[in-house]
């Protein structure tokens, strides 16, 4: 591909909108509140923002410096900053599988949420009793073709906003989708704070209880504060190759960065005064988001409309996330095989489409998918981003890119030490938790 004719986004606006698209997510909206909730609430929501500044900025920055610098989607990242080192080529085609086996299952996922979409908009969901939200989210998940037809029109969604390619397409949706989605989460916070009892939703999510911090409590906020910023799969990297050198990658990772936990601690609040003025348990699980809360729902004043608006917030979030994981393989499709854009996107969507499928005929390719890149593949690029980074590209190189604006960085000296020692310790702790020798 002719870089000259290469796309880019069009200004710091887009820049942010795509990758905090990229990072806000079903994991901000869904998991978080969940995983808040189930290691003790306010501490671990500061143990979780140490750890976005300390080691989830730094990661970010580097995937950024590493796309922008290359010009190249993340294999060729790597292949084109270090043809001498093939180990770091293989950390990119572990991005772009990655890419695949998470959109593959996360696919699944984002189907459950258009079907809920949908019966919110044809008020059925308030007619279920507790015990019927439950049955009815267990037949509808374990079930084949629902779950199919779902996931199909959910990646055909995400193809056609791929397929316009990056400013007419994934820049230009981002813009529309994620100030939607700011202002539906901002409604249902408001909405969630007027119920009588929310104040100890409040408290449980902001007052700390430094008692509850365990060891394990830390590896979790470590874990989530990583998982969370779409570091270590080659997104973000993908999206750093279309940065302009005008803008400022330092800046760029913070504003998403803020975006991001932003977004995960709203959902929180609209989430947890909610599940105390109701008297429902805040370590619910998974199953919060699709079992407990449409019950809070059909107890509430408006419950309708905030039925609506919750779940229309899952379908945009998990929208924003699916197209960035999407454009990384055709990214990759499209400058290593030489395909033209089109072809690409179909290509790849109709193969994560068929993995998708997969996904919900068999519940071991699901949970396969799922811990190999969770815990195997996003930790070690990760890692080995870090490295490539702080010991390979080096501080001179790093500083001449994160200069590229025209202005002047300071802390770079702070910032290769985390990255040549410290993020690849503590990301090798998530790494060693999750496979389960920690």
């Amino acid at each position: 591909m002719n870089l000259k004719s290469r796309d880019s986004f069009s200004g710091k606006f887009g820049v942010i909108a795509a990758a905090a698209g990229s990072a806000v997510g079903l994991g901000n909206i869904w998991r978080f509140p969940y995983v808040v909730g189930e290691n003790g609430g306010g501490a671990f929501l500061l143990v979780y923002l140490l750890f976005i500044a300390a080691i989830g900025i730094p990661v970010m920055v580097s995937e950024l410096l590493i796309g922008r610098r290359s010009q190249k989607n993340v294999f060729g990242a790597f292949k084109t900053l270090a043809p001498d080192k093939p180990l770091f080529m293989i950390v990119g085609i572990m991005g772009v599988g990655a890419a695949f086996m998470i959109l593959a299952f996360y696919s699944v996922v984002a189907g459950w949420t258009l079907e809920y979409t949908y019966m919110a908009i044809g008020n059925n969901l308030l007619d279920m009793s507790s015990a019927q939200l439950s049955s009815f989210f267990k037949n509808f998940s374990e079930s084949k073709t629902g779950p199919v037809i779902w996931m199909i029109i959910f990646m055909f969604l995400t193809a056609a906003i791929v397929i316009g390619g990056i400013k007419k397409g994934i820049e230009r949706y981002t813009k529309i989708l994620m100030p939607i989605l700011l202002v539906i989460i901002i409604i249902l916070c408001v909405n969630s704070a007027m119920l009588e009892g929310a104040g100890e939703g409040f408290a449980f999510l902001f007052k700390p209880d430094f008692s509850k911090v365990t060891g394990s409590v830390i590896l979790e906020a470590l874990g989530q504060a990583f998982f969370s910023l779409s570091i270590g799969m080659g997104v973000i990297a993908t999206y750093g190759s279309y940065i302009q050198k005008k803008e400022n990658l330092l800046n760029t990772a913070i504003s998403v960065s803020i975006a991001d936990t932003l977004i995960a601690v709203l959902a929180g609040v609209a989430i947890f005064p909610a599940v105390f003025a109701f008297n429902i348990d805040p370590s619910a699980g998974p199953g919060l988001v699709f079992e407990t809360l449409p019950n809070v729902f059909n107890q509430m004043t408006g419950g309708y409309a905030f039925s609506v608006a919750f779940f229309l917030l899952l379908v945009i979030a998990a929208l924003t996330s699916s197209v960035s994981l999407l454009e990384v393989v055709v990214a990759y499709f499209s400058e290593e095989l030489g395909m033209r854009r089109v072809v690409a996107t179909i290509v790849a969507a109709s193969v994560i489409t068929l993995l998708g499928v997969l996904c919900v005929v068999y519940s071991s390719v699901f949970k396969f998918f799922d811990f190999t890149s969770s815990n195997i593949l996003l930790p070690l690029g990760g890692i080995f981003i870090a490295i490539f980074v702080g010991w390979i590209l080096g501080k001179q190189k790093t500083k001449d890119e994160l200069e590229a604006h025209g202005g002047k960085v300071r802390f770079v000296g702070i910032l290769m030490i985390i990255l040549k020692v410290v993020a690849p310790v503590a990301i090798g702790f998530v790494f060693l938790k999750g496979i389960g020798l920690l």
